[in-house]
């Protein structure tokens, strides 16, 4: 059985097709530059040749589409006959509201819904309705196609931990509240810490860490989610690349104020020009801002110390909400590839009982899952390269019935 994964951007389409029996990666690429006068498409598959085409001209997703379906069902390159051998599409879809706790199969109605929403993630819903919109048109309507919600993973949240304290009529009206980011993500690598270190999920405490270009840290307890940083948009909690975290608003009326910025500017600024490419004047990545350090840029080392201690300020208050926890994941493009990063914190974790091997944590950056905890930590501290694509495609093919998929 395989399912195709979409990811739709503002400008790109990600795929990987996934035969599910074996978890088996088939193929996964890539259709950049969408919208531009000049677009790409890469293509990596199981035990053949990468494919790589430019494309000379400007297209729509729904053209994109149409060379992401010729990539993987070319003769020489591709992997599939025909797309009849698709058993389903699963769709990432960031934001489902309070419409969607749980996976849905799409039809006009979720559409319509996903539409409403992109009001609460206009970079991120409009972008997957794209996709969306490209594949009912052009695939055979045999075929189903299911979103699943970054958002639903917090479905169980508590009421004090996401309503905001501002009046409450906001909540009625505009559904202002703390809905969760990066759920994909952190359902799949607790699940996977449960299977690794064959932990009881109904008796567990951990606190995931998502970081990348963009962060989340969430806390679940008995694989339910306690709290997590992310807020109404994707622009809450910790510092990110580009993105301020949370702030005091005041800051954010101040510079407004003196700068005569409006709400578009403002929400620029937050989102793209903040973070660690605020502090640091570098860059918004952080691999970029780790060689500056190196070479003792000052700017860059403040970006990391701020970020260290933010990270380790939410674990510290989900311990709080916790009561306790056993277990740390750090997963993510710098949750998994930046080891001096995880010492840091974990050295700031230090009187909570959280201690590291340091030769293991330096050797955790292949990809592989690994425990980097000393064997006498209070504390188990996990590596897991998250796989959001392959979480869509568990709950895709649960929804759809096609079997019990571990």
């Amino acid at each position: 059985m395989n399912i195709l994964v979409l990811n739709s951007g503002g400008s790109s389409l990600k795929y990987k097709l996934i035969e599910m029996s074996e978890k088996k990666v088939l193929a996964k690429g890539i259709c950049e530059k969408i919208g531009e006068p000049e677009s790409v498409i890469r293509q990596t598959t199981y035990l053949k040749d990468k494919y790589f085409e430019t494309i000379h001209k400007k297209i729509d997703h729904k053209e994109a589409f149409k060379y992401i379906e010729n990539a993987l069902t070319d003769s020489e390159h591709g992997i599939i006959k025909s797309f009849d051998e698709v058993s389903a599409v699963g769709h990432r879809v960031v934001h489902g509201g309070e419409y969607f706790k749980e996976p849905a199969i799409i039809d006009d109605d979720v559409i319509n819904k996903i539409d409403m929403l992109s009001e609460l993630a206009p970079l991120h819903n409009p972008a997957h309705l794209s996709g969306i919109l490209a594949c009912r048109e052009l695939l055979d309507k045999k075929i189903p196609q299911v979103a699943v919600f970054d958002t639903s993973f917090y479905s169980d949240i508590p009421e004090k931990a996401y309503i905001f304290p501002v009046p409450y009529k906001y909540y009625k009206k505009y559904h202002v509240r703390k809905y969760g980011f990066h759920g994909t993500s952190h359902r799949y690598v607790s699940n996977r810490v449960y299977s690794l270190s064959k932990t009881d999920k109904n008796n567990s405490k951990i606190i995931s860490c998502h970081l990348g270009n963009g962060s989340s840290i969430t806390a679940i307890k008995n694989g339910k989610v306690v709290d997590t940083s992310m807020g109404l948009t994707p622009l809450g909690g910790i510092i990110m690349g580009t993105r301020s975290g949370s702030i005091d608003p005041s800051v954010v009326l101040h510079i407004a104020e003196k700068e005569k910025m409006g709400v578009n500017e403002m929400n620029k600024m937050l989102n793209k020009e903040s973070g660690l490419l605020g502090i640091s004047g570098i860059s918004g990545d952080d691999r970029e801002i780790m060689k500056a350090e190196n070479n003792g840029d000052k700017r860059a080392s403040l970006a990391h110390k701020i970020m260290v201690y933010q990270i380790s300020q939410y674990i510290g208050a989900y311990n709080v909400a916790l009561q306790g926890f056993d277990t740390l994941i750090f997963t993510g493009g710098i949750g998994e590839n930046q080891p001096a990063h995880r010492k840091n914190i974990c050295k700031n974790l230090e009187f909570l009982g959280v201690l590291i091997d340091d030769d293991l944590n330096e050797k955790a950056v292949s990809g592989e899952e690994i425990k980097i905890s000393k064997n006498d930590s209070k504390i188990d501290v996990w590596v897991i390269p998250t796989n959001e694509e392959m979480e869509i495609a568990k709950e895709t093919a649960d929804l759809l019935g096609f079997g019990d998929i571990k």
